[in-house]
């Protein structure tokens, strides 16, 4: 069994596909004139090729035969006029082509990229970001090199081969026919290495996908690794998938490099033919010293495009695993779209209903089970329960993340399915618990909210979650860059910014997801005193972890297992003396122990 998960065999080994073929090979449309000019300038070579091998022949057997200086002189002019033709069109050639293969890869790049933004959050659920990433590098730089590099090669070498067998027929069409008598065994040997070899680099793109998915692993868990000391382990499983996929590579190799012996043999042994039949042709006077010199020289041409269309195979069936990985995506279908005839929403006055709403992640799966709610315009309410109950899916529900299984989630009556998500989403703020910071500058992390906002809106919204301050001690205050995540930042830092990012919006409607779980007591006070000012007018949903924090929402949902077992205010719930009591008391209790105890 591989190291590396079978699921990234999951493109299990297909034939041929002539349809992934001409689909890679429509990335070339857009670019066919200068590919056409390429095609030219590499036939112009050709033609070159084809033509030296006789300019040979006449230098021996007649310049050189002849004693004839001038006629000498007058072909070595022109050899070399050839040679200078022939190196300025692979100069041109070598441009075109390093041009056209980049603008493919973006172009790939680009679209791929575009696609899996749009992906629904199902496709992301269980998918390594390694994995992903492995896609949109390695396996489209396998096709883009195939679409580039190998189709006008295989055009031109094709012509060559037919140029080269036209012509070594109307040398000696018998001597050519005993050194074709070979091609049977090379095919032969070609179809059954084929398989072996769209297996192995199948392998390949799979032990490069885990690769990524670790290293990515890694780097983003880079506190724990180093807090539990799990660096050795984390290195020996680093240094396995590197040796996987350095012998399922080596694979590969090898069975490529046992194909080049096999050329070199059958040449050596059309040469071996040639020298034997044309030496009896030339003692019988049917043949010139020059015409089996040409005809030598043919003959290694002719090989030549034999060993390119092997290299040019190669590549192929590597471009086609990737291809099978890569069009899995773009044709994999978000399953969260606008409906056909979805609607522009209005303007949201903040009415949500949940109408026997069920929902599971996964086929067979019951996270959500008959859910109903309701909450009013301007509404503070607050979701509550133990770990898995299903608060976050009805904030990802709400959000329009994933869609219902059944029932209905409707905002001022409207069913989210029947209206643009851009529209609706647009009027959304929501700040998790994981808090995103982008690489930039801490004003574009908060302009995120609002694109083109003003500088006085921006710092307005800032002052609102009281992170104005923090921002201007730091050294360039708004201007200040944050790296990747915003790593430089506390936990606290990032999710005021947050929190300043979703107000710019202005939404109409505010999910707060755990969003103060990882502030300190001093900052969630402050944020709470924002937040009784900001929420006017506005419907909120609140997860948190700190019950207290919430005592004062108008409408609290117990949720555990999937179901609302009750709702109501702080007040009306702590009467009940229900499931929501018992969580209140107990963390409460917990806190004032902890507090004793120090």
């Amino acid at each position: 069994m591989s190291i590396y998960d079978q699921d990234e065999m999951e493109q299990q080994h297909e034939q041929f596909d002539r349809k992934k073929l001409v689909r890679m090979l429509g990335y070339l449309r857009p670019h066919l004139p200068r590919l056409l000019l390429d095609l030219s300038l590499m036939l112009t070579v050709t033609a070159i090729n084809l033509g030296e091998p006789v300019l040979t022949m006449m230098i021996i057997d007649k310049a050189i035969k002849g004693k004839d200086l001038p006629l000498l002189y007058q072909l070595i002019t022109i050899f070399l006029g050839l040679r200078i033709v022939m190196w300025l069109c692979n100069r041109w050639h070598t441009r075109l082509l390093n041009r056209t293969g980049q603008e493919v890869l973006y172009e790939m790049r680009r679209e791929l990229f575009n696609h899996i933004q749009c992906l629904s959050f199902d496709f992301y659920d269980g998918r390594p970001v390694g994995k992903i990433m492995a896609r949109v590098t390695n396996d489209v730089n396998a096709i883009g090199q195939f679409v580039n590099g190998s189709v006008i090669q295989l055009f031109t070498q094709s012509l060559s081969l037919v140029g080269i067998i036209v012509v070594m027929l109307s040398m000696h069409w018998k001597l050519a026919l005993l050194c074709f008598s070979l091609l049977p065994l090379l095919l032969l040997f070609l179809a059954t290495i084929e398989n072996k070899l769209e297996n192995g680099w199948l392998r390949v793109r799979a032990a490069e996908s885990s690769i990524n998915a670790h290293l990515n692993e890694t780097i983003t868990g880079m506190q724990v690794i180093q807090l539990f000391s799990r660096q050795d382990l984390n290195t020996q499983k680093f240094h396995r998938l590197i040796r996987q996929k350095i012998d399922e590579y080596m694979g590969v190799v090898k069975l490529e490099i046992f194909f080049w012996p096999v050329i070199e043999l059958l040449g050596a042994v059309g040469t071996g033919l040639v020298l034997w039949y044309g030496t009896r042709e030339f003692m019988a006077g049917t043949l010139t010293v020059g015409a089996i010199w040409a005809f030598l020289q043919y003959l290694d041409r002719f090989w030549q495009p034999l060993s390119a269309f092997s290299s040019i195979y190669s590549q192929m069936l590597s471009a086609m695993a990737s291809s099978h990985r890569v069009f899995e995506f773009l044709d994999t279908e978000p399953k969260v779209i606008d409906a056909p005839d979805a609607i522009t929403m209005p303007e949201i006055v903040g009415h949500v209903e949940f109408e026997n709403v069920s929902f599971g992640y996964q086929e067979g799966q019951c996270v959500l089970d008959k859910v109903s709610l309701q909450v009013q315009p301007g509404q503070t309410v607050a979701l509550v329960g133990p770990t898995g109950a299903g608060k976050s899916t009805i904030i990802n529900l709400l959000a329009r993340f994933y869609d219902p299984t059944a029932g209905s989630v409707r905002v001022d009556g409207y069913d989210l399915r029947d209206v643009t998500l851009k529209s609706y989403r647009s009027q959304l703020g929501i700040v998790l618990q994981d808090t995103f910071i982008f690489s930039g500058t801490i004003k574009e992390n908060i302009e995120y909210g609002r694109l083109g906002a003003e500088m006085d809106d921006i710092i307005a919204a800032a002052k609102a979650v009281n992170a104005h301050d923090f921002i201007m001690r730091m050294s360039d205050g708004y201007e200040t860059v944050t790296e990747e995540r915003g790593s430089t930042l506390s936990t606290g830092q990032r999710q005021l910014i947050a929190f300043a990012r979703a107000l710019l919006a202005n939404p109409r409607i505010l999910i707060l997801d755990e969003a103060t779980s990882s502030i300190d007591t001093e900052t969630e006070q402050l944020i709470q005193q924002a937040m009784r000012r900001l929420l006017q007018g506005r419907t909120a949903f609140v997860i948190a972890h700190r019950l207290s924090t919430i005592r004062n929402a108008d409408l609290i949902f117990v949720i555990d297992d999937g179901r609302i077992i009750e709702h109501g205010s702080h007040w009306e719930l702590m009467q009940k003396q229900g499931k929501y009591y018992e969580l209140y008391t107990t963390q409460h209790q917990h806190l004032a122990d902890m507090v004793s105890a120090n």
